[in-house]
């Protein structure tokens, strides 16, 4: 009688010990979601605001009258620096793709990119508000580009 007893309280205890830890990982996995949720809206806030800071290096640049060769690898730096948010993202895979389509361009292409970035203004600008139009702006960009290198 005894033995069944104390078989009794070790299971009640595994089982009060097997809830507890239940439902601590459950809170643990809670807490583990909602910091991920936190960490990608500061993601896409970041990759915002480096846009629009890419945004202003094209307005300096166009309203620059000198030294156009720092303006320039301004732009490339701000967007640098949105591409990489871009790509810290989860599921952003087309914009990503965008984002660096532009960077590259901006680095390969510099000549052709240099006419275009009163479009390309206008694209990030859109991107930077998350429209769609900003990103199929900046694609059509991208493919007008003379990829040999004229």
């Amino acid at each position: 009688m005894d033995q069944t007893k104390v078989m009794k309280r070790r299971m009640v205890t595994a089982i009060i010990l097997f809830s507890i830890t239940f439902v601590a990982m459950l809170i643990f996995i809670g807490l583990y979601i909602d910091a991920s949720r936190r960490v990608q809206e500061t993601f896409r806030k970041q990759y915002s605001v480096s846009l629009e800071h890419t945004v202003e290096a094209i307005d300096a640049y166009l309203d620059g009258e000198g030294d156009h060769d720092m303006r320039y690898t301004r732009i490339i730096s701000e967007m640098s620096c949105a591409n990489s948010y871009a790509f810290l993202i989860k599921d952003f895979t087309s914009e990503q793709k965008t984002a660096n389509e532009v960077y590259s361009a901006l680095i390969k292409f510099p000549d052709q990119m240099k006419g275009d970035l009163e479009d390309l203004r206008g694209a990030l600008k859109n991107m930077s508000k998350d429209l769609d139009k900003g990103y199929k702006k900046a694609d059509e960009i991208i493919e007008s580009l003379d990829l040999k290198g004229k």
